[in-house]
């Protein structure tokens, strides 16, 4: 499998069809392993916490989710750049189908309650082993809630990198096979995460749909976070 060194972290190049069969088989052989992404808004934080780097490359996949993140490695690595992108919003309706087909059982661990409530509702033939609010949550009841129904699956959505320091801490003692850091795209198991028209998501702009439904919230992160990480990659691409 092919990986870029991009700040520090380690980001696989995997196409969602090898990353499905690396999940079956370690919910087949037991094996644990921990999932999680990276865009433009994860590479800046690490810049700024440096500490962050150790925590990302504990786990097995850090897949890019972002045009962003390729066109960095383009830039910094040439011919040797990840050529694949796992977009969270694409990938998941995915692992939905595979984990019907496969009744697979997936536990979801953050958002809101109201978020929470509406996964069986829009996905009735999911085995949902059980759910738990990312507010105002007790660490050990979480763990002993997650351990006793014993899934297959575990979603963390906490946010980055809240949710990469919680799955760091209690892996070891997380009875399940497969953990995935996915953030806001808890909303895409809810069928609640709104998106921009096909030629918008194709063209990686869907940053932008996400600032106009909601500018308090995105602004920051966008009109400052995306020049601030061009420059960033500049000066790495100079330094190299």
């Amino acid at each position: 499998m092919k990986f870029s060194k991009i700040f520090g972290i380690q980001i696989s190049s995997v196409s969602r069809n090898v990353l499905l069969q690396n999940i079956e088989e370690a919910i087949s052989l037991k094996n644990n392993k921990k999932i999680t992404y990276a865009h433009f808004n994860t590479l800046n934080q690490l810049y700024r916490n440096r500490t962050l780097i150790t925590l990302f490359n504990q786990f097995d996949y850090v897949h890019p989710d972002g045009v962003g993140i390729l066109l960095t490695s383009k830039i910094l690595f040439g011919g040797n750049r990840l050529d694949k992108r796992i977009s969270g919003s694409d990938f998941y309706p995915e692992l939905i189908k595979n984990a019907i087909r496969k009744s697979w059982r997936i536990f979801f661990f953050g958002d809101k309650l109201g978020t929470l409530e509406q996964i069986p509702l829009k996905n009735p033939k999911l085995n949902v082993a059980g759910y738990i609010s990312g507010y105002d949550f007790d660490n050990d009841s979480v763990v002993n809630k997650i351990n006793y129904v014993k899934p297959d699956i575990l979603i963390v959505g906490l946010g980055q990198p809240k949710q990469e320091m919680w799955i760091n801490e209690e892996k070891d003692e997380l009875n399940v096979a497969v953990i995935i850091a996915v953030g806001d795209g808890i909303k895409v198991f809810a069928g609640t995460k709104k998106r921009g028209p096909k030629f918008i998501q194709k063209m990686g702009l869907e940053w932008f749909v996400r600032l106009i439904y909601n500018p308090k919230l995105y602004w920051k992160r966008y009109l400052i976070g995306i020049p601030l990480f061009i420059l960033r990659v500049l000066k790495e691409k100079y330094r190299k």
